[in-house]
């Protein structure tokens, strides 16, 4: 059984060196003091790299405070940077509250992110602040997908949302938006779908709420939505990708585009793969309808286009664990 431990942040950095001989392998920072000062975290990362090298850690942090300098201390260790997808609470010459989106903000972190190959995901609410509605958590939510975070995380997921502060949410509002965000928990996050979730999207030509709510609806269907109790974290990645795969061919079947399908089948499949290799060490042998060579290239981004210049080629694929990351070879 896992063992928790809890530390103030001054008795972490001193207990860091230990963490290795307690068999601690993951920790998660609790201190905005730190996720909101670009010296005090860049001491933090360093006294991680110097004293724990092997731990994974997730790091809170606000936008404004990520930069290159950032970007390259974290490159030092492993750990994922959690980013609260938030507005700006403004008075609307007294006619109530209006919230603002940086959308220019998120957009270039996340680009620097990207670029510096680092795993970030983003933390997100909907009703909490004012000035907040239906409208404007979905055009959040969308905003985030574009951006290719690892997961996105929603606090109220875990705890009656009905409790908070609710903007401008009806009840109505309120119990779609949280399906939505369970609908992306499972699909996106749970079912790390960030490497190829967007170029399946264009080719569907749907948008990610648009995408959420139909997947919610057919979690309701087959009785694992939030009302009957499933747990996507409890859940073995692979469950999770049949799942995956059997609404992405309905959605396919129901846009007409099944001649995409057996490019999307193994985009899923060979992705899926390799994640478990990465993440649970478990190796795989996969069937393709085209080579991974192919599957794996940039020319995958674009599903339509692939479709009409790669060349079907049955292939049986075997994902192993090598020496630095998941490989694979053709059997």
């Amino acid at each position: 059984m896992e063992k928790e431990y809890s530390f103030d942040t001054a008795k972490l950095l001193q207990e860091l060196p230990s963490f290795s001989q307690k068999g601690i392998t993951e920790l998660a920072l609790h201190d905005k003091n730190i996720s909101s000062d670009k010296k005090l975290l860049l001491n933090f990362i360093k006294a991680v790299e110097e004293k724990s090298p092997e731990l994974f850690v997730t790091i809170p942090v606000l936008p404004q405070v990520i930069d290159n300098s950032i970007c390259l201390e974290a490159q030092k260790i492993n750990c994922t940077l959690d980013i609260p997808l938030e507005g700006t609470v403004k008075q609307n010459n007294g006619a109530g509250f209006v919230l603002l989106f940086d959308k220019k903000l998120y957009s270039n972190k996340a680009s620097l992110l990207n670029n510096s190959e680092l795993v970030f995901g983003f933390d997100m609410g909907w009703g909490v602040q004012q000035g907040d509605t239906s409208k404007l958590f979905r055009d959040r939510l969308d905003f985030a997908i574009s951006l290719y975070p690892n997961h996105i995380y929603f606090e109220q997921l875990e705890c009656n949302e009905k409790s908070l502060p609710t903007g401008i949410f009806s009840s109505k509002d309120l119990d779609y938006s949280r399906d939505l965000a369970f609908a992306c928990k499972t699909f996106y996050t749970e079912g790390r779908a960030v490497p190829w979730f967007n170029s399946v999207l264009n080719a569907l030509k749907i948008t990610p709420c648009s995408f959420f709510a139909d997947f919610a609806e057919w979690q309701r269907c087959s009785s694992c939505d939030i009302k009957s109790g499933f747990n996507p974290e409890e859940t073995p990645h692979k469950e999770i990708e049949k799942m995956q795969l059997v609404f992405l061919k309905q959605k396919f079947e129901e846009k007409n585009k099944d001649q995409l399908w057996n490019a999307v089948e193994d985009v899923v499949k060979i992705n899926g793969a390799f994640s478990r290799a990465a993440s649970d060490g478990e190796e795989s042998i996969i069937e393709t309808s085209y080579s991974p060579d192919d599957i794996l290239s940039p020319q995958i981004y674009d599903i339509s286009k692939f479709c009409d210049n790669a060349c079907l080629e049955s292939c049986k694929v075997k994902i192993f664990i090598s020496e630095d990351s998941p490989d694979y070879k053709i059997l």
